[in-house]
């Protein structure tokens, strides 16, 4: 029953969510090696490459599905089936983010990549249509922590804020590349009541977290596992925390939690979903939403993510159902729209399904 939930996704690379049928069809136009020759032997090695229990060597996985993502024809055929997947397997609201910058080795503009990536949304929403599926779909850009492109980035986040755009991330290594690195990128967002969201509290600690929470003013935390570092508990399980964590909570910060990214890096710090940091902070009362982060690396999805979570933490439908509702509380659409994906859409199709043995 899982598959038939409504589900809202806010934190999902486009570049790591590619099929891999279409890695080997897109490196085969444009002669990029891959390290297997089929679709099933590819999902393997994207899999166990991401299994190392190491971000770097996580994130190097990148590097061949970047590789083929270098033409409009090839970002707009990712993200219209990235949109079709999506929507297949429940997603009713998601927000797919991915770096421009990262696209422009074959000649393509920041302003082009943004709009092929957009056409392929835009046919991804209307094929999903014909089949029965609806789904909303806005684009974050991140900028890459490691590099200099951060004001520009966030200029072009800007300029398309009205055609497809609804936030601004930035990705990469925390460590030694933080959000004070830029500080003035932060106040001109801000200036311009643009939604931001960081990647912060996976790779760094507490610190990360702070800059993000009060240079950044982030919107919300991409992944923010790292936390449960401001909280302790006593011998009982009763928990107490610490200033940041205090903040984080009475603000209702949204946590974009990938439970299986998380494992494989080792950025909660465990390698079980039963001691996963998700389910002590859904039960502390934080914003606790469920993404996927890399379907293709973490050989997931949105139904996956949340079987995993009733088979192996324990969770019922209701657990389920209140990170889908927090996630569309956190959407970077308006108020308004927020209450509708709530009221009309997820309530109506949790309820169709209550009593039902998960």
């Amino acid at each position: 029953m899982i598959p038939e939930l409504p589900k809202v996704l806010l934190h999902d690379h486009l570049d790591g969510g590619l099929r891999p049928q279409t890695v080997l069809e897109l490196a085969a136009a444009v002669g990029h090696p891959l390290p297997a020759d089929d679709a099933d032997a590819l999902a393997d090695w994207f899999q166990q490459a991401a299994d190392s229990g190491s971000l770097e060597r996580y994130l190097e996985t990148f590097a061949h599905t970047l590789a083929v993502m270098q033409t409009p024809e090839a970002l707009t055929r990712v993200a219209r089936e990235a949109v079709i997947d999506l929507a297949a397997d429940g997603v009713v609201y998601v927000e797919q983010r991915w770096a421009p910058e990262q696209h422009l080795t074959r000649g393509l503009s920041l302003a082009e990549t943004v709009e092929a990536v957009q056409a392929g949304i835009e046919e991804g929403i209307a094929a999903a249509a014909e089949a029965g599926y609806i789904i909303r779909v806005g684009q974050i850009l991140s900028a890459m922590r490691q590099a200099d492109r951060w004001p520009e980035i966030a200029e072009l986040a800007l300029a398309y804020r009205d055609r497809g755009v609804v936030g601004f991330d930035i990705a990469g290594p925390e460590e030694g590349f933080p959000p004070a690195r830029y500080g003035d990128v932060w106040a001109r967002l801000a200036s311009e009541n643009f939604p931001v969201t960081v990647h912060a509290g996976e790779g760094a600690g507490l610190d990360s977290l702070t800059q993000a929470v009060h240079l950044s003013r982030a919107d919300r935390l991409g992944h923010g596992v790292r936390i449960i570092d401001d909280i302790t508990f006593d011998k009982l399980g009763q928990a107490t925390l610490g200033p940041l964590a205090n903040w984080v909570r009475d603000h209702q910060i949204p946590l974009e939690v990938a439970p299986q990214s998380n494992l494989q890096t080792l950025a909660a710090g465990v390698r079980t979903l039963a001691d996963h940091p998700i389910t002590r902070l859904k039960e502390l009362d934080f914003a606790v939403t469920l993404n996927t982060d890399n379907r293709l690396m973490s050989r997931t999805s949105m139904s996956k993510e949340m079987t995993l979570l009733v088979t192996e933490a324990g969770w019922a439908i209701d657990d389920l159902a209140d990170v889908t509702i927090a996630a569309a509380w956190g959407a970077f659409i308006h108020h308004d729209e927020r209450r509708t994906l709530v009221e009309d859409v997820i309530v109506p199709g949790f309820q169709r399904l209550e009593g039902v043995q998960l």
